[in-house]
């Protein structure tokens, strides 16, 4: 790692200037780190008060506002030291800040790291983007294919390895929570999200050709792979569970954990873990359309309140399911709470606050999956404190007053599965035709 030193004056460098969206809102002077390898990343602070050098060129920055971070001498073997909001979130209030996005190098992990990140998720999505807009992956892919791959199977491949690279990233911090932390997710093919048998053997498979143990398999909540979370948890395996969109789905969630977990037939449970991706901002996003729709200014002044205050609703039940005999039978096998972790974290309405759906959703036993938007806003101006039950009687008043202005949360639930599922299924495909089509481009397979 490279070393910082102290600098008696500087001017930041013009490849160094963040991005306009990237700006702190904050007074304070911004740390950029820059996010490239294990050996070598970039900081420099714009208050002029220290630096670190480096042979290697800018990937990419993560803006950090200084009086959130702590830089100090490096140490003999020149890991810096510094410290920020996200290292107070879990420590002062039980929340693992996880970064919602991966690619290559995976290396540009270890600077989040060290700020803070506790876990990493990915979905067909991110993947998407990450192979189809960086030659990272051309030397293996074409290695793959001159090998006899198909296109699907190179995919795998590529996804495998970067799991595999980034669990080993993370597994220190799985080793000192004694597997409560450190979890790297990957998700099943979403051409499955219909099919029961075909998902289990499919979380079956990545779990075995993974093969570590901070890997979460990630299984959508729709209601054919209910039962799948059942049976791959009863297998052993550890899940995410992903497309959670209504209490009544969430709900299901759990008790096919708590089934899996009776049915495995272990007398040691405490490696068998679990999460439950909750997505927020979508909710918000298409409630916020039917209250435009009906226009009222009771409807108007319910904007952007329905995905905080259903979370909170959730919150509740996850308290209510993870107690009573039934749980601590459990316990005493060695079972780990399923915890809850909001998905879909960045705000997609510039009129909202960009921090809206982290810092009203704090609380012990709690995921917040970040992407580098709100990851960067909350490590600028977020403040920690637990939210997240501190005014339930609120959140009821305003998920009851939706339901009086006919919104029907069933119905929201379903459409944001239905469009989750079909996105992903997208972004899938989308890939695989671009990798056949660089595949075309070498003469080296067809489909």
């Amino acid at each position: 790692m490279a070393t910082i030193s102290k600098l008696a004056s500087a001017s930041p460098a013009a490849s160094l200037s963040p991005p306009s969206s990237f700006v702190s809102r904050s007074s304070a002077p911004l740390c950029f780190v820059d996010c490239h390898t294990k050996n070598s990343f970039i900081a420099r602070a714009a208050s002029s008060k220290l630096s670190v050098r480096s042979s290697q060129p800018m990937i990419r920055s993560l803006v950090i506002p200084c009086f959130s971070v702590r830089c100090a001498q490096s140490t003999g073997n020149g890991s810096p030291i510094k410290r920020t909001t996200l290292h107070d979130l879990y420590e002062r209030e039980g929340q693992s800040p996880w970064y919602d996005n991966l690619c290559r190098p995976v290396t540009d992990l270890i600077p989040l790291i060290e700020s803070g990140v506790r876990g990493v998720t990915s979905n067909p999505a991110i993947f998407q983007k990450a192979i189809s807009s960086s030659n990272a992956y051309n030397d293996q892919f074409r290695e793959l294919v001159q090998s006899g791959k198909d296109i699907e199977s190179a995919y795998w491949e590529l996804v495998v390895k970067d799991i595999q690279d980034a669990c080993k990233l993370f597994e220190p911090i799985y080793d000192q929570t004694d597997g409560g932390d450190g979890y790297v997710s990957v998700e099943v093919s979403p051409r499955l999200a219909d099919d029961t048998k075909g998902t289990v053997e499919a979380a079956k498979w990545l779990h075995k050709v993974v093969d570590r143990p901070n890997v979460y398999i990630k299984i959508p909540a729709t209601a054919p792979c209910i039962p799948s979370i059942k049976e791959v948890i009863s297998n052993g395996i550890s899940v995410n569970v992903t497309l959670i969109f209504s209490i009544a789905r969430y709900e299901a969630v759990i008790d096919a954990y708590l089934d899996g977990l009776e049915a495995s037939g272990l007398s040691d449970l405490s490696r068998v873990t679990s999460v439950a991706s909750f997505f927020v901002s979508r909710v918000d996003t298409l409630v916020d359309k039917m209250l435009e729709k009906i226009g009222t200014p009771e409807a108007l002044d319910l904007r952007g309140k329905a995905a905080v205050a259903q979370a909170a609703l959730a919150y509740q039940l996850y308290q209510k399911k993870f107690s009573g005999p039934r749980w601590e039978a459990l316990v005493k096998k060695g079972a780990k709470k399923q915890r809850v972790l909001w998905a879909s974290t960045s705000v997609k309405n510039p009129a909202y606050p960009d921090t809206l759906y982290v810092a009203p959703l704090i609380g012990p036993d709690t995921v917040s999956t970040m992407p580098d938007q709100a990851l960067q806003a909350f490590v600028d101006h977020g403040s920690v404190g637990r939210t997240i039950d501190s005014n339930v009687s609120e959140a009821e008043g305003i998920y009851s007053a939706l339901e009086k202005l006919g919104i029907d949360w069933s119905y929201v639930g379903n459409q944001l599965e239905v469009e989750g599922v079909d996105s992903f299924k997208k972004s899938f495909d989308s890939l695989l035709d671009t990798l056949q089509e660089k595949a075309n481009s070498l003469k080296l397979v067809s489909l």
